[in-house]
């Protein structure tokens, strides 16, 4: 049967009820996910010739091979399974949120006895609570930073009984209130963290209140230290309120919704206004929005898959434009939130002031970006040529692939390879090995192994190039125009050894990169080449060499998780398990541990003064 005619049949064979549909190119890869409240009209409208369809539309429609559709009960739950569906595949003719799984939120761990606060990238039901997500980790740092200040929350790993002797060094500057020594009980440290909460969520009239009430109570008390305690957090929370713009104070929770747009991007511009006052603002970007995609189309897909994954829905979303499933998205948030939500188009007065406001952020922001991209685009093609005249190129190295080895005295070795294309990671392409033939701390025979695999799966690749319905994992099925790997003469030298088995010598330069004195050392060349300390070309080496070190690093410590062998207690040379566990069970942590004097090591049996100073050296 051919495509067409495979097609024919599955339009033929549509039905008439609501549910979404899924788009498949010839290598069985989605490109494109759709929901209908009539499956068989909206699919079939694709192919209508008479139909006015845009640009990108044409080019979906060449590219369709293969239909698939799941009925559902409803337009909502279509609408739901849509979302989870672009989520999952992230098809290339779908608008989309980009990079969306990496987007931090905050965690207040509200379930344990003294709850702390840390970044996630994903929210559980597990009791807690979440706030964002947030557009970069920068800015939800920048934000813990601030109200770690306020509100001195615990990050330490210590078991809270009130009964320690001493707090560590977080409570000396005024980062921690120490329920570890019984400074703060457990009702009064989880009151902070509930203000905290209120904090983030907009909530100060409540908290300022209850606090000056507080201060008042220890002065006539005579309690002056607590009554200062409470007058900074004054303060400090009246500074940060003296900066939110205040715009009615008669406004029901909003998020206020813009949009900018250039021949290739759109920025959206979200403004979250509680209690009348601008808390926070973020910006996102969206993939999938060329000049043929409308603000409405996109507008709508931003709703949906911000909302789907925000920490909290409000009661009004404001927008700039109408968008045209706003009533089944209104049923969708309002089951989200457990309450009735608003979409406006406001026309007039402050709240339409807001969306200008918004729409001229984003298109600040957008242009900012734009220039940044620009800069990094030049920046990125002078690294580029840079390395292919110091390495004699006929061509700028393209893509570029790092390796590097991590282990623990020869435990859960672990070897990653990185790909940067265009002078850019390319982490869809990153990968990990797991070392499994290697005894012992041997770097080199590990790398050997590693690219042994690598290019294993590069020939495998070749040969199902030609295979119907096989598709070649694309980190592997394309051969680097510069490999790298972390090291000197001695890694090269087994790199080298397996592209001779392969048949790879010549086809693309190999290059190890030596820490010490930044040195080059090329296959076929005696001498190690030292790049100019100011060049963009051993710039990008640096960058892609650390990254290696860096994912390297976290998959080491992911594997030690995994099989248990998980305290960096482990890394201090002559600290076995015995030791370990007489360190473990004299101090009870390792924070104690690490703040140790050498005479308290000592006391411990089977650490003697040298294996102290180690233990110092490495914990320092």
């Amino acid at each position: 049967m051919s495509a067409s005619d495979h097609l024919a049949l599955i339009l033929d064979t549509l039905p008439d009820k609501p549910g979404c549909y899924i788009m498949k190119d010839e290598s069985g890869m989605v490109i494109y996910v759709g929901k209908a409240v009539n499956l068989r009209a909206r699919v079939r409208s694709y192919f209508h010739h008479s139909a006015q369809h845009s640009h990108k539309t044409v080019e979906l429609v060449k590219r369709i091979a293969d239909i698939e559709w799941i009925i559902t009960g409803s337009e909502l739950e279509a609408l739901i399974l849509e979302m989870n569906l672009i989520k999952q595949h992230r098809p290339r003719y779908n608008v989309r949120l980009k990079d969306d799984k990496r987007y931090p939120y905050i965690k207040v761990h509200w379930a344990e006895p003294f709850p702390k606060v840390t970044v996630t990238r994903q929210m559980h039901n597990d009791g807690s609570r979440y706030f964002g997500p947030y557009y970069s980790v920068w800015a939800v740092h920048k934000t813990l930073d601030v109200l770690r200040k306020i509100f001195p929350y615990l990050t330490c790993d210590r078991e809270i009984t009130g009964q320690d002797s001493r707090a560590c060094l977080y409570y000396d500057i005024k980062l921690c209130n120490a329920p570890c020594i019984g400074k703060v009980d457990q009702q009064e440290y989880r009151q902070m963290i509930d203000d905290l909460c209120a904090f983030l969520n907009g909530r100060t009239d409540e908290i300022t209140a209850r606090l000056q009430l507080e201060m008042a109570a220890h002065s006539e008390q005579m309690q002056f230290e607590q009554a200062a305690i409470k007058r900074d957090q004054l303060r400090a929370i009246e500074e940060i309120v003296k900066r939110q713009r205040v715009f009615d104070t008669e406004y029901i929770d909003s998020d206020v919704i813009a949009i900018a747009r250039s021949e290739r991007e759109a920025c959206i511009q979200i403004f979250f206004i509680r209690g009348g006052k601008m808390i926070g603002r973020e910006y996102f970007l969206m993939e999938g929005a060329d000049t043929e995609t409308n603000d409405q189309e996109v507008l709508a897909e931003f709703i949906k898959q911000f909302y789907e994954q925000a920490a909290a829905v409000p009661k009004e979303v404001l927008l700039p434009a109408e968008i045209e499933e706003a009533g089944i998205i209104k049923q969708w948030l309002a089951q989200r939130s457990d309450q009735k939500v608003e979409i406006k188009i406001p026309q007039r007065g402050k709240k339409r002031d807001l969306i200008r406001m918004a729409t001229e952020n984003a298109a600040e922001t957008l242009t900012s970006l734009q220039e940044q991209w620009q800069a990094d685009r030049h920046r990125q093609s002078d690294s580029l040529a840079d390395l292919q005249q110091a390495l004699g190129m006929d061509q700028p190295p393209n893509r570029i692939e790092c390796y590097d080895i991590s282990n623990t005295q020869g435990m859960a070795i672990v070897g990653s390879m990185v790909v940067f294309e265009q002078g850019i990671p390319s982490k869809a392409h990153y990968r990990r090995f797991n070392i499994r033939n290697v005894t012992g701390p041997d770097d080199f025979a590990s790398m050997e192994e590693m690219l042994r695999r690598r290019f294993k799966r590069w020939q495998g690749a070749e040969e199902q190039a030609d295979v119907p319905g096989k598709k070649p994992d694309p980190s592997f099925s394309r051969l680097p125009d510069l490999l790298v790997v972390d090291g000197g003469k001695g890694q090269l030298s087994r790199a080298v050894a397996v592209l001779e088995e392969f048949g790879l010598i010549g086809q693309f330069p190999v290059a190890g990169l030596a820490k010490q004195h930044e040195e080059l050392f090329l296959h076929g060349r005696e001498e190690g080449l030292l790049l100019p300390r100011k060049s963009e070309g051993l710039y990008l080496l640096q960058r892609i060499r650390d990254e290696a070190h860096r994912f390297a690093i976290t998959a080491h410590r992911n594997r030690r998780s995994r099989e248990g062998i998980t305290s960096i207690l482990d890394t201090i040379p002559g600290i076995g398990p015995a030791k370990r566990k007489a360190l473990m069970s004299h101090f009870g942590s390792l924070d104690r541990i690490r703040s140790a004097s050498l005479d308290e090591l000592t006391a411990v049996r089977g650490i003697n003064e040298a294996l102290a100073h180690a233990v110092q050296s490495h914990l320092g």
